[in-house]
C-alpha cells in the first residue's frame, strides 16, 4: 500500500444469502456442505471493485439506490466484511453512514457523546476536552441531556455529525446524512468538511446531489448493481451517472456497458477539463480576446464533452449563443444580453413539450437556467416532423472565464412527462474580463458598493 494512499480495494466483492422462507435459513444451517447452496440464492452487492484513494482527497460516490454504495462505505468502515477481495485502510474512520448509527436511544446525548467519541477511538478525558465544543456545533442546547430516543431527526444527525467532526478523523465518511438538517446547518457542515479537507483529512462522500459532489469532490466513482461504472473527475462520472438513471429501460444495460468501456481506468490526472487546454486556461487554438473588447465568434472553440441522453421522439440541433441582431458569438461581453437558442426536431408526436437550458462552470457547478413552461401557453403539442425553435434571453453577468450550456425538452408521451432529448455541454463560451468590474465570484449581482464618511471619530 502506497504512503499516498489511504484506502484501496483489490477485486473487492459482497455477496449475501437471500432465502425465500424463514425456514430455509435454519435448514441450510444443518444441511451437509455440498447441498448449503441449495436454500438460498446469492445477491452481489458488489462485484469486482477496485480503487485508490489518495491521502487528502475527496471521493463522491453516486449511484442508484441498490447500487452497492452503502455496501462499501460499511465495508471501508468495517462494520461488514468483504466475501471476497481485500480493503486496506489506514487512519482513524469517522463515519456518519445512517441516521443515528452507534447511538443508543435510551442514553441521553451526552452520554451518547462519550459512548460514540470512546468507539472512535478517543478516550474519555478527550471527549471531555473537546465536549462543549461538540455541544455548541450540534446546537442542541439543553436536550443534551434528554434520551436521544426523544429527539428529532435533525437533532440526532446535529449531534451525530458534531461528534464525528471533533474526534480529528484521518478519515470521513459521509452517507447522505447532512440532508437531514436544515438549510443553515447544512452550510455549516459543508465549511467545516472544507476546513477538514484544508487540513489533510480524506472524504468519502455520498450524495444524489450533483452540484454538491462536482463543488465538493476532487474525483467520484459511479456504482451500478454492484459494479463500477467510471471513476474519474466528478462532471465526466456525474454526466454518465445523469445519462445512466435518464435512459429508457430497454437501454440501461446496454449503456451500463458503454460507459464502463468508455471511463474505467481513466483517472483524473489524464481527464482533462472539458474543452481547456492542459494548461487549465481556454487552451487549443482559440482567437485572444478583442483589444477593444467585443463579442465575436471564435470557430475553435467548441466543447468536446458533450453527453446526449437517449433521445425519444425528438433531437435537439443547432444549440448557438447569437446577440440581439442575430450574429453568433461565443466570445461574451459583460453586462451586454445575448440570445441562448437552438432547435428541435420530431420523429413523433409529443403533448405539452417544454424546452429548458443551464449554465455551468467549467468544473460542472450549475450557476442557473430557465425554462419555457414559465410562460403562458409555452407548453405547446407537436406532430411527427415538426420543429421548434427555443429561445433564452439573457444577460452576461459572469466574471471572465469558461461556461457551458445545457440544452433539454421535456414533452408527455402518454401519462409520462419524459426527457424527449437532452444534451450536457451543447455549446459553450467565454466571457472577456473587465478590468473595471467591482464584482466578486462568479455572478455580478449589480451589488453598489459605496463607502459613506459619516464625519463622527471615536
Amino acid at each position: 500500500m502506497s504512503s499516498d494512499n489511504v484506502i484501496v480495494a483489490t477485486n473487492l466483492s459482497k455477496a449475501f444469502p437471500v432465502y425465500e422462507r424463514p425456514v430455509h435459513r435454519l435448514l441450510q444451517m444443518f444441511s451437509s456442505p455440498s447441498r448449503k447452496h441449495i436454500w438460498y440464492r446469492k445477491f452481489e452487492a458488489l462485484k469486482s471493485i477496485s480503487f485508490e484513494v489518495a491521502r487528502g482527497e475527496t471521493l463522491g460516490i453516486v449511484g442508484r439506490n441498490g447500487s452497492g454504495k452503502s455496501t462499501l462505505l460499511q465495508i471501508i468502515c468495517g462494520t461488514l466484511g468483504e466475501t471476497f477481495g481485500s480493503i486496506a485502510v489506514r487512519g482513524r474512520i469517522a463515519a456518519l453512514l445512517e441516521l443515528g448509527a452507534g447511538f443508543n436511544p435510551e442514553f441521553t446525548g451526552r452520554e451518547n457523546v462519550y459512548l460514540n467519541g470512546t468507539v472512535l477511538g478517543l478516550t474519555r478525558a478527550e471527549v471531555a476536552e473537546r465536549f462543549e465544543r461538540i455541544v455548541e456545533f450540534s446546537e442542541i442546547g439543553g436536550f443534551i441531556d434528554q434520551p436521544v430516543k426523544s429527539y428529532s431527526s435533525g437533532m440526532f444527525v446535529r449531534l451525530a455529525f458534531a461528534v464525528a467532526i471533533n474526534v480529528t478523523p484521518d478519515i470521513l465518511v459521509v452517507d447522505e446524512a447532512l440532508s437531514v438538517g436544515d438549510e443553515a446547518f447544512q452550510r455549516k457542515c459543508f465549511a467545516r468538511i472544507q476546513q477538514l479537507r484544508d487540513s489533510g483529512v480524506t472524504v468519502l462522500f455520498v450524495s444524489h446531489s450533483a452540484g454538491v459532489v462536482m463543488q465538493l469532490c476532487d474525483r467520484a466513482i459511479l456504482l451500478d448493481q454492484g459494479e463500477l461504472l467510471a471513476i474519474g473527475a466528478p462532471k465526466l462520472v456525474i454526466s454518465r451517472y445523469h445519462k445512466l438513471i435518464y435512459a429508457p429501460p430497454y437501454r440501461q444495460a446496454e449503456l451500463r456497458r458503454e460507459i464502463q468501456a468508455e471511463c474505467i481506468g481513466i483517472g483524473s490526472d489524464s481527464i482533462a477539463m472539458p474543452g481547456l487546454g492542459e494548461e487549465g486556461n481556454d487552451g487549443g487554438r482559440s482567437a485572444p480576446a478583442d483589444e477593444q473588447g467585443l463579442e465575436s465568434f471564435d470557430p475553435e472553440m467548441f466543447p468536446k464533452s458533450t453527453v446526449r441522453y437517449d433521445a425519444q421522439g425528438a433531437e435537439i440541433v443547432d444549440a448557438r449563443i447569437e446577440t440581439r441582431g442575430g450574429a453568433r458569438v461565443n466570445v461574451l461581453v459583460q453586462g451586454k444580453t445575448y440570445i441562448y437558442t437552438y432547435r428541435v426536431r420530431f420523429s413523433r408526436a409529443a403533448a405539452s413539450i417544454r424546452c429548458g437550458m443551464l449554465i455551468k462552470t467549467v468544473t460542472g457547478l450549475e450557476l442557473g437556467g430557465g425554462t419555457t413552461a414559465g410562460d403562458h401557453g409555452s407548453e405547446i403539442s407537436v406532430e411527427e416532423g415538426d420543429v421548434v425553435c427555443a429561445r433564452f434571453s439573457f444577460k452576461c453577468l459572469l466574471d471572465a472565464g469558461t461556461y457551458f450550456l445545457n440544452a433539454g425538452i421535456l414533452g408527455r408521451l402518454g401519462e409520462d412527462e419524459v426527457y424527449l432529448d437532452r444534451l450536457l455541454d451543447a455549446a459553450m463560451f467565454r466571457v472577456l474580463p473587465k478590468p473595471s468590474r467591482l464584482a466578486t465570484g462568479f455572478v455580478d449581482f449589480e451589488i453598489g458598493p459605496k463607502l459613506i464618511a459619516t464625519g463622527e471619530t471615536e
